[in-house]
């Protein structure tokens, strides 16, 4: 049955009818002061939306069918490969391995893992050529895929240093990029993190990959793989994603070339409490959920208590089978672009990669991602963007429930603390200012611990 014969019955309703019949309602009240909000990004929120509102704009990116991943931090290689054939027997499909440093044995670490068609990330706290040759001719028979994640720029942008030197770094990341074909990562997840809007996350992560096209503009573009950190704001998030992948499709088209982007999702830490933790578990799902709505290709879940208890297998069970849960249970692994069609999430899509393409442009104006980090005018944009949501946070008007509203005053934690879930700040000599993570409610929290 086609649309139009589908809907013969029923009169079009044009925007302006809309919007008269709203104002009817309201009995006098203001349309854009009563219904209308504006968000963080400087988005207007109206209470509906329409085909009038895309002009015409589709989002057309193709978004994948997302791999439920398990998160691994390697403090012991025989340990960590226990760990994660577990994980891979109940139901994780991915693996992420974070690796401190060169001594860990990689064939000790993948020993008896079934590597077919699995995908592996590895976030090196290091930078060696060496180490990834090693990892490559280990898996060099298997048929895995393996991304490198390696940012150079991204660990100046958290640690304030380079690696070894500006000269240096580009040449390693030189030598691994001829090794291997997933080389790049760009650590999206830090800006949010610290603070930024989603706008500037879009904006730092879309000049920051750019850095990397300059460098590599005269030899073969490696692939890239974003890491994004998920935050509560459940359409908008699903719409970030999405715009993600117009703008890397938008930028590599200027440089002619198909280089993939692989988005590897988690939940944000700024919005996770140490008080009423359990609600945690609440905010990581709908935080997943919009991840895979929003095409994400890869998801690993934060457990309800990662910021003050140690890894514990009980905490990531649970992590893993929220994932599990949305994707054997609530289907969303079926539907092939679930938000195609929706006007909203089209139009935020939109807006929001409208908005970062504007500031994009304005950091290349003014010398490029790398030029504005060492100016600092990043890590101000950021402070600027933080200092406003935490004064929402402080006054109630973003509220995380059971810690600045809602409280439980027989609530304690202070015994269950294996982790220090606070901001450190020790002194080191830095080239630059390192952009800091930080919770919303650190300052709240350690003022109630005082209290216990």
């Amino acid at each position: 049955m086609s649309k139009k014969t589908l809907f013969n019955d029923f009169s079009e309703v044009s925007t302006k009818e809309w919007k008269q019949k709203i104002q009817v309602d309201l009995k006098g009240a203001d349309y854009n002061d009563t219904l209308v909000w504006e968000s963080p990004e400087g988005i207007k929120v109206k209470p509906f939306y329409n085909e009038d509102d895309l002009a015409g704009k589709t989002t057309n990116v193709a978004t994948p069918d997302w791999k439920v991943g398990q998160a691994i931090f390697v403090h012991n290689e025989a340990a960590a490969n226990k760990k994660a054939i577990n994980a891979l027997e109940r139901g994780a499909e991915d693996l992420i391995f974070t690796i401190p440093n060169d001594e860990i044995k990689i064939h000790v670490l993948l020993k008896n893992i079934d590597l077919k068609h699995k995908t592996i990330y590895f976030f090196l706290q290091f930078l060696s050529s060496e180490y990834i040759s090693k990892i490559e001719e280990f898996c060099k028979k298997q048929e895995v895929n393996i991304h490198y994640n390696v940012d150079i720029i991204g660990n100046l942008a958290i640690t304030g240093n380079w690696y070894y030197n500006l000269e240096k770094d580009h040449e390693v990341l030189t030598q691994i990029s001829k090794k291997a074909t997933n080389t790049v990562g760009v650590n999206v997840s830090t800006y949010q993190n610290s603070g930024a809007t989603m706008v500037q996350q879009l904006a730092f992560a879309v000049a920051h990959a750019n850095e990397y096209l300059n460098y590599f503009i005269e030899d073969t573009i490696p692939n890239f793989t974003f890491k994004v950190s998920v935050s509560g704001n459940y359409f908008f998030e699903i719409a970030k994603l999405r715009a993600l992948r117009l703008l890397w499709k938008t930028l590599t088209a200027e440089y002619n070339t198909n280089a993939d982007c692989t988005i590897l999702a988690v939940p944000s830490k700024r919005n996770k409490t140490l008080y009423d933790y359990n609600v945690n578990m609440l905010r990581t799902t709908t935080e997943c959920m919009a991840a895979s709505m929003g095409g994400a290709d890869t998801i690993y879940n934060l457990a309800y208590d990662a910021i003050y208890h140690k890894d514990n297998e009980f905490g990531e069970r649970i992590a893993r089978n929220q994932l599990l849960i949305l994707k054997k249970e609530s289907y969303l692994d079926v539907v092939t672009n679930p938000a195609d069609g929706a006007y909203y999430i089209e139009s935020l899509t939109h807006q929001l990669a409208e908005k970062a393409l504007e500031l994009f442009k304005s950091i290349e104006a003014s010398g490029g991602f790398l030029s504005n980090l060492k100016n600092h005018s990043i890590q101000k944009k950021i402070k600027e963007s933080a200092a406003k949501e935490q004064e929402l946070f402080n006054t109630e008007k973003e509220v995380l429930v059971g810690t600045n509203k809602y409280i439980n005053k027989a609530d304690k934690i202070k015994e269950d603390l294996e982790l220090y879930p606070f901001v450190k700040t020790n002194a080191r000599k830095t080239l630059i200012e390192p952009i800091i993570e930080k919770r919303l409610a650190e300052t709240l929290e350690q003022n109630r611990l005082k209290d216990e």
